[in-house]
């Protein structure tokens, strides 16, 4: 082995491929963890989250305990047979509050638990701002209740019976959803609450029927109707879900994409820089390495820097993957997302497998041949390759040191084609995260109805409202308001299908909110109605069929005129006129005003005015559910980044390769005047046209998968999009992507054009 230990020492005498090629592992590595860690994470983020913070199976709420010995007979709970872990129990109180000094409508109700700490053995809460609430007066509220407004860190709450205000201190997050808010034990016990809760893991919670069971063995041990509530993890994951499945196969796809470019390019970089020391086997063969030990110092010479990069990428990657992960973890509505461990092992194995796959395929080959031809091979293109696509350039109006450069890939097709198979890549991985982040961006508004309905009008649960007029007088008379309509929102049943279907009743015309339209077209009057592609597909209809829906006991027919993306996502959902259901005999109460705002007009400030006005009947927020789109966009692009920075180090080691091998040729044209400008624009001319026909093939490349994807999650989700989901690219777009190659691959050939272009003469030709 000594011969071949001297060998691979000898190899990394050439710096720049050595480097190179753990710097792409590196990058690789990196890209492939937070790419993987996404598409991990993002497919069942939930269940990911639960797992993480050991969230309750079930929140049992019981009668406070006002003797110790019903808080001992609580606690005696945790040894039933049926129970692996538990916490509580933690008094709580259902509360109402409002800002506190400012007039205005009350909170929606607040259900306050006391608990010391955030952490424990059953329902581990993360802190995402601020601290624990560790003194009176001190209040934690959950990041992830909708029915708050943003209340920023410091507001104060006047709540009802408590003396003095409550302070947020901090936002965290339940995974099961345990509390709206969290405050010390002596805070709750001032609130006198009325309710304590426990918190209980089972052996067995996979289904209903075995929560329902582990919560009657709890009850069998208390008092008759201790408890007076229960939430199942499994109604928490299914209100979760909804919301999740339309933004999560993207970034499942995204980050394999990622994983799968990724590890082309390695491919593409570590065969090129073992295909291009063909000449350096030959003399190895020409001293007699025979072609085993050929092949096993190429191998380990690639092997080595490899394993160095891919440790640094899994460091970095994680490092990466930390904030990234825990920013989607708040677009998920969950507490925390990681990097799984076996994720590192993965990447590390797969990487380093094909890094030693790349190299010894091209280094068996090239042992093959006899001393003479690898020499050969390695030093000069087969005779007469490129002479005509040079003499064809030269006819050309460009500088001749541009002509040399362009016409240069022809003289050795097999390195052409690995640095355009680098750059295609990278250039389809920005064509392609270019339309999923506009098909995920439309996706999103369409289902929030972020951009035309700003501002939602809601009646607080558990508020005696006055009469209904009170609230659109407010809204019109508010300055900003551009539309509103009334919303219901009910349950029918319909035929055919076994579950009610929920049914989204406007009073008023509301064409303006801008449901997006698959098919067919808006209702237009009371008999009519827009349904999901879920309705259609579990009732065999069609647009223009008429379906019999059931409300408040009334049979009511109803016509299909159009299919709409309805944020029910996969599921059936029917959107109509409140008139359509006051055939019933009633009409339906409404709950919702939706708003829509004069541009210009501020989400926050108006909900803020309007509140002024509205008493407290109703309260008003901004309809902010698109908050984390831009999180998933950012994260989208840095995977886009690290893609385009692998594909341009392929570019690089390319063009070192072809530099070194042709440095005579170089110091020729410096003896005859070449200038260093002249050189640099002659080395960057040698991967420019490669970069620009890589480029133009990206853009239909790019678009092929975009459309795939996008049609191929939607179809896998239950559901079809629009067109204008699909059709994302607009034509100044896609002119700047098919130059997205050209630029990878000029930046890539940068370095070394620069230091061909510094190079003397004599260097030149002495490196010979």
């Amino acid at each position: 082995m000594t011969p071949v230990l001297g060998a691979v020492r000898g190899g990394f005498r050439r710096r720049v491929p050595v480097l190179v090629t753990g710097l792409v592992l590196l990058v690789s590595s990196a890209a492939s963890v937070l790419g993987l860690a996404l598409a991990v994470d993002s497919n069942a983020p939930f269940d990911q989250a639960f797992t993480a913070q050991r969230g309750a199976d079930a929140v049992v709420t019981t009668q406070a305990p006002a003797t110790g010995l019903a808080a001992a007979g609580l606690t005696a709970t945790r040894r039933l047979p049926q129970i692996t872990a538990a916490a509580g129990p933690f008094a709580e109180a259902t509360v109402t509050a409002r800002l506190a000094g400012r007039p205005g409508p009350t909170l929606p109700p607040l259900t306050l638990a006391g608990r010391a700490t955030p952490g424990g053995l059953v329902d581990d809460l993360v802190i995402q701002s601020g601290h624990w609430a560790h003194g009176p007066g001190q209040v934690v509220l959950s990041s992830s209740d909708d029915s708050l407004p943003p209340l920023p860190l410091g507001t104060k709450l006047t709540v009802t019976g408590l003396p003095g205000t409550l302070t947020v201190v901090g936002m965290a997050a339940s995974v099961t959803g345990s509390a709206d808010g969290w405050v010390t034990p002596a805070t709750a016990a001032a609130l006198h609450p009325r309710a304590a809760q426990m918190l209980y893991r089972f052996r067995g919670a996979g289904t209903a029927a075995a929560v329902r069971a582990g919560v009657a063995a709890v009850s069998a041990a208390l008092p008759p109707h201790a408890i007076v509530g229960a939430l199942s993890w499994l109604t928490v994951q299914a209100e979760q879900e909804p919301g999740i499945a339309p933004i999560a196969p993207f970034l499942i796809v995204f980050g394999a994409t990622g994983l799968v470019l990724s590890v082309l390019i390695v491919i593409n970089v570590v065969s090129g820089a073992v295909l291009a020391s063909c000449r350096r086997i030959g003399i190895l063969k020409s001293i007699g390495f025979t072609p085993g030990q050929v092949a096993a110092a190429y191998t380990s010479q690639a092997m080595i820097p490899a394993a160095a990069g891919c440790l640094a990428g899994l460091v970095i990657g994680n490092l990466l993957a930390g904030p990234l992960l825990g920013r989607t973890a708040t677009v998920y509505g969950v507490a925390t997302l990681g990097v799984p461990p076996w994720v590192n092992a993965a990447v590390a194995g797969a990487l380093l497998a094909l890094t030693g796959l790349a190299a010894l395929l091209p280094a068996v080959r090239a042992s093959r041949l006899s001393a003479v031809q690898a020499i050969a091979a390695g030093r000069a293109p087969a005779a007469g390759r490129g002479y005509l696509a040079h003499r064809l350039l030269g006819r050309l109006r460009l500088p001749r040191p541009v002509t040399i450069g362009l016409a240069a890939p022809f003289t050795r097709p097999s390195r052409t084609i690995v640095t355009l198979a680098a750059v295609l890549a990278g250039a389809t991985a920005v064509t392609l995260a270019a339309g999923l982040g506009a098909s995920l961006s439309r996706v999103v508004s369409g289902l929030t109805l972020s951009r035309t309905e700003q501002v939602v009008v809601q009646a607080p649960p558990g508020i005696v409202r006055g009469p209904q007029r009170d609230a659109p007088a407010a809204i019109r008379q508010q300055p900003g308001t551009l539309h509103y309509v009334a919303e219901a929102d009910v349950q029918a049943s319909v035929a055919g299908l076994a579950q009610p279907v929920p049914v989204t009743a406007f009073q008023s015309s509301a064409g303006w909110i801008g449901y997006p339209m698959i098919s067919g077209r808006w209702y237009r009057g009371p008999g009519q109605a827009d349904v999901s592609t879920g309705l259609l597909t579990g009732t065999g209809t069609a647009i223009g069929d008429t379906i019999t829906i059931s409300y408040e006991g009334t049979r009511i027919p109803v016509r299909i005129v159009g299919q709409v993306l309805d944020g029910e996502n996969n599921g059936p959902a029917l959107v109509t006129s409140t008139q359509t259901l006051a055939t019933a005999g009633h009409q339906p109460a409404v709950e919702q005003y939706d708003v829509e705002l004069r541009p210009g007009t501020s989400a926050a400030s108006y909900a803020q005015a309007l509140n002024t006005r509205l008493g407290l009947a109703y309260f008003a927020r901004p309809n902010d559910h698109q908050r984390g789109l831009p999180v998933i966009v950012g994260l989208i692009a840095a995977l886009t980044l690290l893609l385009a920075v692998v594909a341009a180090l392929g570019v690089l080691n390319t063009v070192v390769l072809h530099t070194r091998d042709r440095v005579h040729d170089l110091g020729v044209f410096k003896a005859v005047g070449m200038s260093p400008r002249q050189t640099l624009a002659m080395v960057a001319s040698t991967v420019a046209l490669t970069g620009l026909v890589a480029g133009l093939a990206a853009v239909p490349a790019g678009i092929g998968l975009q459309r795939y994807l996008v049609s191929a999650m939607a179809a896998a989700a239950g559901t079809r999009l629009p067109a204008s989901f699909l059709d994302v690219y607009a034509g100044p777009e896609l002119a700047v992507l098919a130059v997205a190659g050209m630029v990878i691959a000029v930046a890539g050939a940068l370095p070394p054009a620069s230091w061909a272009a510094r190079a003397s003469t004599a260097a030149a030709l002495r490196a010979e």
